[in-house]
């Protein structure tokens, strides 16, 4: 009997696979027909088998089976859950998750976790007696302290690297040795030889060998042998098949050397083995891994840090009274008490009190807002200097600021990684080393001389050998590990292989404006006299005004003074006035420094053209407050967010390399189209949220730009995580480095340059070390196949085939050793 059932979860033929192998694992099941587009299986029973107990065979997966006539509703994909999620690094499958740790059905890699939101679990201890461990936050029982946050474990990606780290350092010490025995061959008069005879020690190397291939390096073995099950062949299966037959023809050797050929046989009669070169080659990709699961502990630092922006309690106030909480236990209605310096626990509206905030995070916009009561503030946004009550509006998962972390959550693992250039050319190399060997052990087999099945099975196994992938595995990393450098020397910090082959190929790049063209802090561009005051004699007004003042627009104007040394002088009844500005008294006189508001309140005129040139300087993006001293107006203050010098230069040389420049940014309509115009840039937006980069990053991404976006702050994180090549300022943010691929150490944007012209060398250079690599491949596999015996009676011997693939990863080594002498700069 056949039935027809409908299969979801599945994204690609591995998941055909094996959810066609789950079924007719079943003992009533003789067959299953599985349609991928579709996502149908017709099912052959031998006897009918209940929905119930199909459904029990895909318990635990991602996969699900359903009746034909039931709605299949996908499973929802929650922020957080309590047991961890696995994903390959790769993006193989797309958004497919495991349950359990393991390696990817496509690709090899080792699956990654996802972070989960809730890092600490909401456990809180004593930091005293970290024995003291409780679900709420209260006292310790032991000496009364405040129980603190429980800190996170350790992560399963540092545990993974550190179980590598170890196999790392087992492999390395057992295939030294080994490769110190073999290489003495070299020695003219080996000194090894007076000691035993090489029959000795290549059981040696065998013993040496066995805690490499059957601990250290298994997984590789495992690897390639699913990359061929499930016909997903990539460099693993190179590997795999490679050094296995090199490991395979070596027992051989050593068991069975009467069978073997004497052109395989050495001068004493033993058959040369290649115990050396398989443990080199499985140490060498160890150590590849050892590198990517270091790189993998730190891909979800950027939720880390956004982790760190939500504060762990607050101050509930109930029934009149003020209560210490954990910020989970906080629900929407709850008055919360803000404190000077606090982070803002969720996202809510001011009910009493006002202050200036800091709102950077999420704007960009580096001057603090001023917010009064019915205005909105935002979680992880820092109060200024004074206090104030809120009422909960969003809590959780509601919040802006977890938005923002689900957005980066879901950008980082969204991105698909171009599949290395080693990686295609194994797919298409593999199967023609496979076919070439399989060939060799016919025609042998066939014409070959006697006896016909050992030559045909040793020129077959040596055409696996000296296909091995030294030289292969080595072309991409040694160019990386030195471009890596490179760049560190020239101030261009680069995380991963993946951001330096797209830098080449970007089409479009997002600029964020403050912190990234601009300084991303208020400076004081020029106090202007509209009376008989000098500019020196206002600005020591100004600064001594602001000098008891905690606003970062205050702080300008004292730095202002400092450069031009300026001395201060001293203050009485000052008054900072919310919103407003401030107000004190010097030498008996009142000094006003504020905006309108300040101005009107203690009657000062603005004459017209005094407010027409305010205006003309404020249409430039740039913030004018006024002076007026005893009720008269005597001068402006500009202050601006300067340009960096660098800025102008950068952006017109991307230009000139056929990269698209967008600047996008979360200040107004006025200070984009100032700060775009002096760049010579035509093409930015204003007023951004962090959701309007990131859809501008899809936007781009769907017409089939490659996409680089560059800023610093926590407000381009997910835009930064999304794009093809995030490119942070070092100068910013935690989160924003944590989220990019690139890191700018200067924070200027010529770093953008230097990282094309070197993503472009690098390129090259692993091109040219591809070609290395497989030239003696092309050369040695038809030699080994035995070309040269119908004509020369020759067949390869096993040390000049072990000669050619050293001298192949010294051309690789050399070559990309080159790199530290290019010049990044043009």
């Amino acid at each position: 009997m056949k039935h027809n059932y409908k299969i979801s979860g599945m994204t690609c033929n591995g998941c055909k696979s094996h959810v066609k192998e789950t079924l007719e694992h079943h003992k009533d099941i003789q067959e299953a027909n599985i349609d991928l587009s579709s996502g149908i299986a017709e099912i052959t029973f031998g006897k009918h088998v209940p929905i119930e107990e199909l459904k029990q065979l895909f318990e635990g997966s991602n996969y699900m089976i359903h009746a034909s006539h039931e709605e299949v509703k996908p499973k929802e994909k929650p922020i957080a859950k309590e047991g961890a999620k696995y994903y390959c690094p790769m993006q193989c499958e797309g958004d497919k998750t495991y349950d359990k740790p393991g390696d990817c059905p496509v690709c090899g890699m080792a699956l990654v976790p996802e972070v989960k939101i809730n890092s600490t679990g909401g456990k809180f201890t004593c930091p005293m007696h970290p024995e003291v461990v409780k679900d709420e936050m209260g006292s310790c029982p032991k000496c009364g302290m405040d129980l603190v946050p429980l800190a996170a474990n350790e992560s399963e990606e540092e545990k993974q690297y550190k179980v590598l780290l170890k196999k790392f350092w087992l492999a390395s010490a057992f295939t030294l040795p080994i490769f110190l025995i073999a290489m003495s061959e070299m020695i003219h008069g080996n000194p090894l030889y007076k000691l035993m005879d090489q029959i000795y020690w290549n059981w040696i190397q065998l013993g040496l060998s066995l805690p490499v291939v059957f601990y250290a390096t298994w997984m590789f073995f495992k690897r390639a042998y699913n990359s061929i099950r499930m016909w997903n062949l990539n460099m693993f299966t190179l590997i795999g098949i490679g050094s296995g037959a090199a490991w395979l023809f070596s027992i051989g050797a050593l068991l069975f050397p009467s069978v073997f050929p004497d052109d395989f046989k050495t001068a004493s009669g033993n058959v040369h083995v290649y115990f050396e070169a398989a443990t080199v080659i499985l140490t060498l990709v160890l150590l590849g891994q050892l590198l990517e699961a270091k790189a993998h502990s730190k891909t979800n630092n950027a939720v880390k840090e956004l982790l760190k922006l939500a504060p762990n309690e607050a101050i509930r106030i109930k029934d009149g009274q003020e209560e210490k909480i954990s910020i989970d236990q906080i629900v929407v209605g709850d008055l919360l008490r803000v404190k000077p310096g606090d982070k803002i626990p969720v996202d809510g509206k001011i009910t009493e009190g006002e202050s200036a905030i800091d709102e950077s995070m999420i704007t960009g916009e580096p001057i603090p807002v001023d917010k009064a009561v019915g205005d909105n503030v935002t979680s992880g946004t820092i109060n200024g200097n004074q206090s104030f009550v809120m009422k909960a509006e969003k809590v959780g998962a509601d919040t802006l600021l977890s938005q923002i972390i689900h957005m980066v959550n879901d950008a980082s693992r969204s991105r698909a990684p171009i599949q290395k250039l080693a990686d295609k050319i194994s797919s298409y190399f593999v199967p023609l080393v496979i076919v070439v060997s399989v060939v060799t052990f016919i025609l042998w087999y066939i014409f070959g001389p006697t006896p016909q099945l050992v030559f045909a099975f040793v020129n077959a196994i040596a055409v696996l050998i000296i296909a091995c992938p030294c030289a292969l595995g080595l072309a991409t990393p040694m160019s990386i590990m030195v471009g890596v450098g490179k760049g560190a020397q020239e101030g261009v910090l680069i995380k991963n292989a993946e951001s330096l082959e797209k830098m080449n190929k970007v089409d479009v790049l997002i600029i964020d404006k403050t912190g990234t063209v601009t300084e991303g802090k208020p400076s004081v561009e020029a106090v202007i006299s509209v009376s008989d005051y000098n500019e020196n004699q206002l600005a020591q007004w100004v600064a001594s005004a602001n000098s008891q003042s905690e606003h970062p627009l205050a702080a300008a104007t004292v730095q202002f003074a400092k450069h031009k040394k300026i001395e201060l002088k001293d203050v009485t009844d000052f008054n900072a006035v919310t919103g407003k500005g401030v107000a004190a008294k010097i030498d008996g006189q009142l000094i006003l420094v504020g905006n309108e508001k300040l101005m009107n309140s203690h009657s000062v005129e603005i004459t017209t053209a005094i407010e027409e040139k305010a205006n003309e300087v404020k249409s430039k993006g740039k913030t004018v407050p006024y002076i007026a001293i005893d009720g008269v107006l005597v001068g402006l203050v500009v202050i601006s967010d300067a340009i960096k010098e660098t800025s102008k230069q950068a952006i017109k040389e991307l230009q000139e390399r056929g990269v698209e420049v967008i600047m996008m940014t979360g200040d107004n309509e006025h200070t984009a189209k100032a700060v775009a115009d002096e760049i010579s840039l035509t093409t930015y937006v204003a007023d951004c949220l962090p959701e309007d980069k990131l859809n501008k990053v899809k936007e781009l991404q769907a017409q089939g730009k490659i996409v680089a976006m560059a800023g610093d702050g926590i407000n381009d994180a997910p835009a930064l995580a999304l794009a093809d090549v995030g490119i942070s300022m070092g100068t910013g943010t935690d989160v924003a480095i944590e989220s990019s691929e690139i890191t700018l150490v200067k924070g200027d944007l010529h770093g953008i340059v230097k990282a094309r012209i070197l993503s472009h060398k690098v390129m090259r250079n692993i091109k040219q070390n591809l070609f290395f690599a497989l030239g003696y491949n092309t050369i040695g596999i038809p030699v080994a196949a035995g070309l040269l015996y119908p004509v020369f009676d020759m067949l390869l011997s096993p040390m000049i085939a072990a000669l050619a693939m050293s001298f192949s990863s010294v051309s690789v080594i050399a070559n990309a050793l080159r790199l530290r002498t290019q010049n990044v700069n043009h």
